[in-house]
């Protein structure tokens, strides 16, 4: 007797050998393992600094005035300062007033936390050894109240600010 294979045998032996070739590769894929290790080192981030912000015009009782400073970064990738806020750690309550003027109250200064719009400041990175810096300008953030006395006409006064996120 005679075997006869049809085209559904040949398709079958076909497949067969298809699917033996794939399979081979795809299974040392998908069952391979390994081991290893790895490391990395993150950098430091260092507190930006802030100098001691001025008042940019002379306070009269009732008035604003604008406060000026200059934030350094000695980072090595820029900053964001979300806002600038009152230091009540430094100074009387945050504020000094000039030699001239000690019997001026500086109970009478208010500062208004700054957020430059809502959009923060963001201070350079420092460019081989210098720091970056940043002049800000904080217009009518710093007032006087109304019944400020006397001694205060003429004063100067310094403002000490912290950077918050």
């Amino acid at each position: 007797m005679t075997s006869r294979r049809g085209p559904t045998g040949l398709f079958l032996a076909f497949l067969v050998v298809v699917v033996a070739a794939v399979a081979g590769p795809a299974g040392a894929f998908w069952h391979t393992s390994g081991a290893g290790s790895g490391s990395a080192v993150t950098g430091t981030v260092v507190a930006v600094t802030l100098s001691p912000g001025t008042s940019s015009a002379a306070l009269n009782p009732g008035g604003q005035a604008g406060v000026a400073l200059t934030v350094s970064n000695p980072n090595i990738s820029p900053v964001l300062i979300g806002s600038l806020g009152l230091d009540t750690s430094q100074g009387i309550g945050g504020y000094a007033v000039d030699a001239g003027h000690a019997s001026c109250s500086v109970a009478t200064l208010s500062f208004s936390t700054q957020t430059n719009g809502g959009t923060g400041w963001t201070v350079p990175a420092k460019v081989g050894a210098a720091a970056g810096t940043l002049p800000v300008s904080l217009p009518t953030a710093l007032t006087m109240d109304a019944a400020a006395a006397n001694a205060c006409q003429g004063a100067a006064f310094t403002v000490y600010l912290a950077a918050g996120p």
